[in-house]
């Protein structure tokens, strides 16, 4: 199912704090988070001014397609709904596992492509 996207990982910048929230809020994205959330422009920069640094953006010929982050061992991923389904998730979770070796996931119960996700990659989870 992965088509060779030309994928590469880099660390978030200012210039990605937006498309972060934009696919954190994307209303195909939102329901497979744990926390329901209506996160503003100014909470996405003070977020990100926080723990920016653990948080990385996937490109596909130099568009951002989704993004990877690791807060104290915890993996949040969230792919673009373009790319949903096409080896994007396996990519970030596969490189930030690199980075993360420890980190696991907490996935909602009803949450089957994440669960399908996490299992592919062999990646520890919890379910909520």
């Amino acid at each position: 199912m992965h088509t060779d996207y030309n994928m590469k990982l880099i660390a978030v910048t200012e210039k990605y704090y937006e498309f972060v929230r934009e696919m954190r809020m994307h209303p195909e994205n939102v329901v497979g988070f744990l926390e329901d959330a209506n996160i503003t422009t100014e909470d996405q920069v003070e977020y990100m001014k926080k723990y920016g640094e653990n948080y990385f953006i996937a490109l596909s010929y130099g568009e951002p397609v989704g993004y990877v982050g690791v807060i104290d061992n915890d993996i949040r991923i969230c792919t673009h709904p373009m790319y949903h389904g096409t080896g994007v998730g396996k990519f970030m979770l596969s490189e930030i596992m690199k980075l993360y070796p420890q980190a696991t996931g907490r996935i909602l119960k009803y949450n089957a492509a994440s669960r399908k996700l996490f299992d592919f990659c062999k990646v520890p989870y919890t379910l909520i």
